[in-house]
């Protein structure tokens, strides 16, 4: 069971819908005791990271991943969600996050070149850091995922698995252990989107990258 957290920001209707094309047994909650008992957990988000921490911390929600984590439970974030997953961001002033990886969120209007639209939206190739993580198993370097975001991750070396090219090296994917993260929307990325989500649905707790 994937138990999808529902904390009121993210498009839950289409990561349900995606995991259920790959057949995967998947509920949206935001119970404790359901979330407990689910084999692995997506943290989605999209929208303001003050707004979104603000709403997982009133629901007791940052606490109980934290434990789940602990236990060596999977965990992936998505977009607003795997951004949640690092010590703080700059969106706006500064907000700390769960602390579950090294590093910070800030905006990408402040390293790329300003011929270049903010947000960086639209379809973008992965470039993979690394050895290949089990993540991307069933895709290929190269192959283009779907972004939509104004910040990115720095400063997070010691996890980034995937990077993608937009004016500056921006990251698009992390791991650390059994806590993973993708900057853009597998639920929005077809084949490759679905592939990579099948991929989560195998993996066994405590992996160590």
């Amino acid at each position: 069971m994937i138990a999808i957290i529902d904390y009121g920001v993210g498009n839950l209707f289409s990561l349900k819908s995606s995991f259920a094309a790959i057949g995967a047994d998947v509920i949206v909650t935001r119970d404790a005791q359901e979330i407990r008992n689910a084999d692995r957990v997506i943290l989605p988000g999209v929208g303001a990271f003050e707004d979104a921490a603000k709403k997982l911390r009133d629901l007791q929600l940052d606490v109980l991943l934290k434990e789940e984590v602990k236990k060596g439970k999977p965990l992936m974030g998505i977009c607003l969600g795997m951004q949640m997953l690092f010590e703080k961001s700059y969106e706006y002033g500064e907000h700390q996050g769960l602390g579950l990886l090294k590093g910070s969120v800030c905006p990408i209007k402040d390293r790329i070149s300003a011929d270049l639209k903010v947000p960086h939206m639209g379809w973008n190739a992965l470039q993979f850091h690394g050895e290949k993580h089990p993540l991307f198993r069933y895709i290929n370097e190269g192959d283009c995922v779907y972004f939509v975001h104004s910040y990115a991750a720095i400063g997070c070396e010691n996890s980034l698995i995937a990077s993608c090219e937009y004016g500056a090296q921006i990251t698009a994917a992390v791991a650390r252990g059994h806590v993973m993260g993708c900057q853009f929307h597998p639920e929005k990325s077809g084949d490759v989107g679905l592939a990579i989500l099948r991929a989560f649905c195998e993996m066994e707790g405590g992996y160590t990258c």
